[in-house]
């Protein structure tokens, strides 16, 4: 892995640390080769997960089913696909692709 994010074709991978049970939900900023997020969900029954979708897709300005975990469903490291981002936040230190 090189950063924390790549970018193929279109579809911006990115390469997650999540903190769930946080007071708020946010892009934390980056922890080594990965971008930390917080969110308010707890990691239990999928809520984190679905959580994490549905903010990913606020902040990048996409629908959720644009949004895919690729890897880490179970974990706290996770790699997400995200399809042609409307927006790029600023915290999440990522240039514009393509």
């Amino acid at each position: 892995m090189t950063g924390h994010y790549q970018w193929r074709g279109d579809v911006l991978w990115l390469h997650c640390q999540l903190q769930p049970r946080a007071s708020k939900d946010e892009i934390v900023g980056l922890q080594g080769e990965r971008l930390k997020i917080r969110i308010t969900a707890p990691p239990v029954d999928g809520k984190a997960n679905q959580h994490l979708v549905t903010v990913m897709a606020k902040w990048f300005g996409v629908s959720k089913r644009a949004v895919t975990i690729l890897r880490g469903e179970t974990g706290r490291q996770k790699t997400l696909a995200i399809e042609a981002p409307a927006k790029l936040p600023e915290a999440a230190e990522i240039r514009p692709g393509n």
